[in-house]
């Protein structure tokens, strides 16, 4: 099982989980409060409710434990672990207010960066022998992009660039204000870059960007057979990288023509939540 680095620091993980259960919370659980005695004490067990890849369980836990700060926790399994239906997750035992207080915001997160994962895992399988490898986006929900592409890590996927500031990338509507690929990419030189993605349409913009001395091609909505016509002409002498409307079906096929990377932007922008429950009981 491979190591996957949390990507939020302790005071970046506190200010998501101030904000994510002032949502939820806001002046008080009041069911909780009317219904629940103070000094209740429940277990819990989260618990896979069909096949998975787990991912989250670090932001669940501290969500339990801010919530209530005596809790008890065991942990069934670990970030990256597939799971089959009916698997235990984590045991929970505590303050019941607190315990059904966190609930919901713990279940949602899990929830959501395990459907990343799980997605992840599918193409990753899928290409499985091919030497390509599945890429996220910048296609993410707004403040969630770390954590939902810590799941793409933990579904098997690799990480594109985090945002606009870690990596150059020209695509379409930098070549049409800059003029020309060729222009754009004798601007990013000028600037210091010595890495440069130019995001090509055609077998034309290919020619283009390999002599204006790019090092990495986004080879945008190409069908198999025309990426390998790309591939033919760039000959090795740039980084290749499939996009646009790769799906589980196609993504196969596109991998086996030799390119190095494809990157898919449904993995974080439509990935289906995966469906997973909290059992509770009386201690």
């Amino acid at each position: 099982m491979r190591k996957i680095p949390f990507p939020l620091n302790e005071k970046d993980l506190e200010t998501f989980l101030i904000a994510a259960l002032a949502e939820d919370v806001g002046t008080g659980d009041i069911t909780s409060e009317t219904v629940i005695p103070e000094t209740a004490q429940l277990c819990a067990t989260m618990v896979a409710r069909e096949p998975m890849i787990l991912s989250g369980l670090p932001v669940a836990c501290a969500i339990f434990r801010t919530c209530d700060p005596h809790v008890v926790l065991t942990a069934h399994a670990h970030e990256g672990d597939q799971l089959s239906e009916g698997a235990p997750i984590l045991r929970i035992d505590g303050n019941g207010r607190g315990l059904l207080t966190a609930e919901r915001t713990a279940l949602n997160i899990v929830q959501h960066l395990s459907g990343i994962a799980t997605l992840t895992g599918r193409y990753v399988e899928a290409i499985k022998g091919t030497d390509a490898v599945i890429l996220d986006t910048r296609k993410t929900t707004p403040l969630l992009r770390s954590m939902e592409k810590y799941a793409v890590a933990c579904g098997g996927g690799v990480n594109h660039r985090m945002g606009l500031y870690d990596a150059v990338m020209i695509k379409d509507n930098h070549i049409a204000v800059a003029g020309s690929i060729t222009k754009a990419v004798a601007a990013a030189k000028q600037a210091g870059h010595s890495q440069i993605q130019v995001e090509c349409d055609t077998l034309n913009q290919v020619k283009e960007a390999l002599a204006a001395g790019a090092t990495s091609l986004l080879l945008d909505n190409m069908p198999p057979p025309k990426l390998r016509e790309a591939l033919a002409i760039i000959d090795g002498r740039a980084i290749t990288e499939a996009s646009g409307g790769v799906r589980l079906d196609t993504v196969r096929a596109i991998a086996e023509t030799g390119v190095d990377r494809i990157s898919i932007g449904r993995l974080t922008q439509s990935a289906p939540a995966v469906d997973i429950g909290l059992d509770f009981g009386a201690l």
